[in-house]
């Protein structure tokens, strides 16, 4: 039948062909390629985004559709081809033609419209979803068929018959978030990256240490409690017996500023008035305590060890802070200044905690190793700090300034790296 056909008019249904498969391959690579949030907010009000949608909720049935349709296309020009080349040189032009159309299908229906589609995958994709969408309709049966025997043979390989689409990961999430031109400024960017990582970040990363907890001994005498109270920068305190880890409450110091004021407070008054004491491990992440926080509406909470013992103390802005930085310089601080001596030198606390530093200062010291600067430089010693040494952490050149009588490092003069 087909000899009775011209030999033009057969390659210009080669070249309709072509010009097919081109279609079904940059439909494939600009609907993979479309940014699913985007997608979601052009299909509230385009209909080719909204049927592109619909398609990628069955993303097997639509690579079914598109390479049955590519593959019945490229063999059906594959025949016309042979018989055009025979027609044209012999048995000796099947080769030839065999050739001359791998070129054609490799640069007119699979490189260029690929490469096109993935640049501008929104005007591909949302096109060929209104052809794409009837034509699911009418192959389904084929399609269905396919996919069932497809599926079967992945059973056998001990792959399951439906694998549920896996969420995106951390770092393809940071990388969506980086790429996606509608968060302006950076530090929205840098916010829900922030969001990101609080799954990462254990509460002994951020607490205040047992040893800079600032509590109210309740057996001190009232003139000494007073004077604490109001001179106090903080809005809750622990309330202890003799030491802090005898703690029985929190004081929430709004509570108490009338009775402050007209002085009818004391020892035994602040004791009814104190809050029960709310006690978190350690080793919780950030973003699970933080959804304790809210359940149990506090914002303090009392930080101990696997063996129950006191270590630290952790508040909601400590927390919140992770995600936004630093909301103040006042003596909140604690006395954590990072104090520049020059255009490369830095004066720091050796308490101060190293992800406060790499996120104030931009810098990328280790934090696996230790929480505190003094905790790093002693953990990289492995042997009890000096005066006056210095090591290079990270190309980081920390130089001990200071040491208390208990050998903890207490200043230190940090030169980052150069570039």
């Amino acid at each position: 039948m087909l000899e009775t056909v011209s030999t033009t008019n057969l390659i210009v249904i080669i070249c309709f062909l072509l010009v097919l498969s081109a279609f079904f391959s940059s439909s494939e690579t600009a609907l993979m390629s479309l940014n699913r949030l985007k997608l979601k907010n052009d299909s509230k009000n385009k209909k080719g985004a909204y049927l592109a949608r619909k398609l990628l909720e069955k993303p097997d049935r639509l690579i079914g559709l598109i390479l049955i349709g590519n593959n019945f296309i490229n063999i059906a020009a594959t025949a016309l081809t042979t018989v055009v080349a025979i027609k044209i040189a012999g048995d000796k032009g099947v080769a030839y033609g065999t050739a001359i159309l791998t070129f054609a299908i490799l640069i007119f229906s699979e490189v260029t419209p690929k490469t096109y589609a993935a640049l501008h995958p929104e005007r591909i994709g949302y096109f060929a979803a209104f052809v794409l969408t009837p034509l699911l309709k009418l192959l389904y049966p084929v399609v269905w068929a396919t996919n069932l025997l497809t599926n079967g043979l992945l059973r056998l390989m001990g792959v399951p018959k439906s694998i549920a689409q896996e969420a995106l990961s951390r770092e393809e999430l940071k990388t969506l978030v980086i790429e996606n031109d509608m968060l302006n400024p950076d530090v929205h960017q840098k916010m829900m990256i922030n969001v990101m990582d609080l799954d990462h970040i254990r509460i002994e990363d951020v607490m205040v240490p047992r040893n800079e907890i600032q509590g109210i001994n309740l057996n001190d005498d009232w003139s000494v409690i007073e004077k604490q109270l109001v001179n106090t920068y903080l809005t809750r305190l622990p309330v202890y017996v003799d030491n802090i880890d005898q703690v029985i409450g929190i004081l929430h110091i709004r509570t108490i500023l009338t009775m402050l004021k007209n002085q009818s407070l004391n020892n035994e008054k602040l004791r009814k008035i104190l809050r029960k004491p709310y006690f978190v491990p350690e080793s919780a992440s950030l973003s699970a305590q933080l959804r304790e926080f809210q359940n149990k509406e506090r914002r303090m909470g009392l930080v101990v060890d696997e063996y129950g013992d006191l270590v630290g103390l952790v508040t909601l802005d400590d927390i919140l802070e992770e995600i936004v930085g630093k909301f103040t310089s006042e003596p909140g601080d604690r006395g954590l200044k990072i104090i520049q001596k020059s255009e490369n030198e830095y004066l720091v606390k050796g308490r101060i905690a190293v992800r406060s530093l790499n996120r104030r200062l931009q810098w990328k010291l280790p934090t696996e190793e230790a929480t505190t600067i003094n905790g790093l430089i002693t953990e990289y010693l492995q042997d009890l700090p000096t005066k006056d040494l210095a090591v290079s952490i990270n190309n980081y050149r920390m130089t001990i300034l200071e040491i208390t009588e208990d050998n903890i490092i207490s200043k230190v003069l940090i030169e980052p790296p150069s570039n």
